[in-house]
């Protein structure tokens, strides 16, 4: 477990992180950016706070001691990704965007999960 699990928390960590400093990353395949491309201060403040959550939660991912605390991290992981695809796949304005970052979400979830019984 520990190999795959720790590259998915490296990538989940950077990604994060670089969601709260330029948000457009997450906002506009979620069809959350104004008509000429812009973030709204409410939604960057919102994708700031996922931003801030994912990315403590993938440096457990990648710092955690192998056993519970791992396996905690993970659980923390897919629940959060999980949550996710329920909620941005039913609550994003668009339905292609609904569908699009809600497969994104719970795909990550499954491999994360899967990640779980890598060698």
């Amino acid at each position: 477990m520990p190999a795959l699990t720790r590259v998915l928390g490296t990538v989940t960590a950077a990604y994060s992180a670089a969601i709260i400093v330029w948000p457009k990353l997450l906002a506009r395949p979620c069809g959350l950016t104004t008509a000429t491309g812009e973030v709204r201060p409410q939604t960057r403040a919102l994708i700031g706070a996922i931003g801030a959550r994912d990315t403590a939660i993938g440096v457990a991912m990648v710092c955690a001691p192998q056993g519970p605390a791992l396996k905690t991290a993970l659980a923390a992981r897919v629940a959060a990704d999980a949550a996710d695809a329920v909620l941005f796949g039913t609550r994003l304005p668009q339905r292609s965007a609904r569908t699009k970052v809600a497969a994104f979400a719970a795909g990550w979830a499954v491999l994360c999960a899967l990640s779980a019984f890598a060698p």
